[in-house]
């Protein structure tokens, strides 16, 4: 009562009532000040989202505004929105030119901002990770290759794969010879041992990997009636023996002594004599692009297509050069730069994309679909990775063309990853030669691509692409090899073990040291667990929804998909130490960044001394586009989510989680 409060303070009505209307005045101030700062005019709420216990935001001020029956009615998809937008922008397509750099000031999340959901279950779920659950992560991950390796040398090896369903080894299919499914990839040569050889130098066993090595050496022949695709057999095989011998030759040898007894460069003359099977693909193509398939002991068969795929034909230049400067023989590096050289060419003049499929004889274009994904992916890959070794100026400028014509064509959504309105950034099908759309599926290759954005420096930009491919993980347990964005449901079904995702997951967590992408491995590697172990491994999903199974392990799973987890976890691996300079292949083999790789042991002193630029001494590689986003992360956002909660949600709803 008045009364009360009055005998408690000893103050008279007047001054009371005054009291009251100034704590009323206090209290309005404090309200216009508190949604000056939350609705779009104050600091980022980046920094702020470990520090507020609530969240208020105008998205639900709106949502409890509409009418009951406009929320009881069907959502539009993202598609649809996406699509009304561009139709109220007169038709034109969402496509974002060179973003400029991040601002240095304050900014502003954009109306809508949902702060319930940026640090409500997200950071809750997100924002930590101990210290404990990290180190059973690494043993899990451990745990996980052995079950896959030992079960292929008990109950597969020599032959190339493991069924683990039926617990038998898998070779070439010699009844059905154009089964290529099986038969580009197993040439009867060992292949899962070979694939995993450096995995077991990553996970530090040394006694295991000499024994390994000691049985390529002893029982492995490339002298075999197998056709196979040359782009496989190089990533697979080749860059394996070649990662294999620089480990044993490496004096330092900083993951322990793994030099097995007696050796005498055996895995590199292995190297060589595949390399030397390999180089009739090159002959008798009239534009320099190679043959997509080659027969170990006869050459190119007479029934070979003249048809082949960009990144198959282009993506040979890391194996074939690291080979030709190992034994000074340039004709691997020349022969698969002339490829490259001759894509290049082929480019349009439009849009500066290129095509998926590609006449060898002609140089028509067969396939006019340009994207990240199948056919394209490890093309813009060895670009950059092919500079970042050899320091050849012309291979970063075509990465840094190749690039900016992706970010013109390929990229739609809102120009920044983390601030302001409009859909989700994401990469799409696209006609080469006008930059139309061509269709609404993406593959699950396309996920290695926030890996190689990270590798350049556009290290936001790859945050989004990575939740969203992320969030069709956790709606399925697994990556579906087609993914429909307008429909919000796989094209296609099946998930043969890929590790492009887990990849890019440890590209980004060494990048920005943010607990939310060990959380995002452990997600996969459970996920694995529960959907793909059986009896004698670990077997490829043939669907996706209802998780049926197909009786296959293909070697990428030991060589990058436990690679990538294992790394994900183990943060004193050698790989990581101050001073180490690695670099992956696009099959996740190891090859160290070293200025042995940036002489050419072919060339003379005289010919350095007519004007051939000397790169022997330059290591450290800066991309120009990297100035789009190269800035490092804030520290604050070490703290916080990568990407603010209210755009994981919404693309959570892209893809139907919601």
């Amino acid at each position: 009562s008045l009364g009360s409060v009055r005998g408690c303070g000893g103050s008279s009505p007047r001054m009371q009532w005054r009291s009251i209307v100034l704590g009323l005045l206090l209290l309005r101030l404090g309200l216009h000040l508190t949604l000056w700062l939350l609705f779009g005019f104050g600091p980022s709420l980046g920094i702020y989202q470990n520090l507020m216990p609530f969240r208020l935001g105008l998205s639900v001020v709106r949502q409890a505004e509409a009418p009951a029956q406009a929320r009881a009615a069907k959502k539009p998809s993202w598609f649809d929105q996406t699509w009304a937008k561009r139709q109220r922008a007169g038709g034109e397509p969402l496509v974002c030119k060179r973003r400029p750099p991040a601002p240095s000031g304050p900014s502003r999340p954009g109306p809508g901002y949902n702060f319930l959901d940026s640090f409500g279950e997200y950071s809750r779920k997100y924002s930590a990770f101990p210290e404990l659950q990290r180190r059973r992560m690494k043993e899990a991950a451990l745990r996980m290759f052995y079950f896959g390796y030992e079960n292929y040398m008990e109950h597969a090896f020599p032959q190339d794969e493991l069924n683990p369903i039926d617990c038998q080894g898998r070779g070439p299919d010699r009844d059905n010879p154009s089964n290529i499914n099986i038969n580009d990839v197993l040439g009867n040569y060992s292949l899962t041992l070979i694939d995993a050889l450096d995995t077991l130098v990553v996970l530090g066993n040394a006694s295991e990997f000499k024994r390994a090595v000691k049985l390529v050496t002893s029982t492995v022949s490339f002298n075999k009636d197998s056709t196979v695709q040359v782009f496989e057999a190089t990533i697979r095989i080749l860059g394996s023996l070649l990662s294999a011998h620089m480990i044993i030759m490496d004096p330092a040898q900083p993951f322990g002594n793994m030099i097995p007894d007696g050796y005498d460069d055996e895995l590199l003359h292995l190297a060589r004599d595949l390399a030397v099977r390999l180089l009739p693909a090159f002959e008798n193509t009239k534009t320099g692009i190679p043959h997509p398939r080659v027969n170990l002991k006869k050459g190119v068969p007479s029934t070979c297509l003249n048809e082949t795929c960009t990144a198959g034909a282009g993506s040979l230049l890391v194996e074939f050069g690291i080979l030709s400067r190992l034994i000074g023989d340039s004709t691997f590096e020349w022969v698969a730069r002339q490829a490259v050289r001759a894509l290049w060419k082929l480019r349009s003049d439009e849009t500066g994309l290129l095509g998926n499929v590609v006449n060898i004889q002609t140089g028509q274009w067969v396939g006019k679909q340009s994207g990240l994904g199948a056919g394209m992916d490890s093309f813009y890959e060895y670009l950059l990775k092919s500079y970042i070794l050899f320091g050849e100026s012309e291979d970063l400028e075509m990465f840094n063309a190749a690039y900016e014509s992706i970010q013109n064509h390929l990229r739609r959504g809102r120009e920044a990853c983390n601030e302001g309105e409009g859909d989700p950034p994401l990469y799409v099908n696209v006609n080469m030669f006008n930059g139309q759309l061509m269709n609404t599926w993406i593959d699950s290759l396309q996920a290695f691509f926030p890996g190689l954005q990270v590798l350049t420096g556009d290290v936001e930009d790859a945050i989004c692409l990575h939740a969203f491919y992320y969030a069709i993980w956790k709606r399925f347990g697994a990556l579906p090899e087609r993914y429909n964005w307008q429909l919000q449901a796989p094209d296609v079904m099946f998930y043969p073990l890929r590790p492009e995702l887990v990849e890019s997951t440890y590209l980004l967590y060494q990048a920005t040291k943010n607990p939310f992408y060990l959380h995002v491995g452990m997600d996969i590697l459970q996920s694995l667990e529960k959907y793909t172990k059986v009896r004698c491994g670990y077997a490829t999903l043939h669907h996706v929804i209802d998780k049926s199974k197909e009786d296959r392990m293909e070697s990428f799973f030991l060589s990058e998909t436990c690679k990538y987890l294992y790394l994900l976890f183990d943060e004193d691996n050698p790989l990581h130490k101050s001073g180490s300079k690695y670099i992956f292949t696009t099959e996740g083999h190891i090859l160290p960044v070293d200025k042995l790789f940036r002489v050419k042991p072919w060339e003379d002193v005289s010919s350095k001394e007519e004007g051939t630029v000397d790169n022997s001494g330059v290591l450290d590689h800066k991309p120009a586009n990297s100035s789009i986003n190269c800035s490092k992360v804030p520290s604050e956002r070490r703290y916080a989510l990568p990407l603010k909660g209210v755009y994981m949600q919404q693309i959570d709803q892209m893809v139907g989680l919601l």
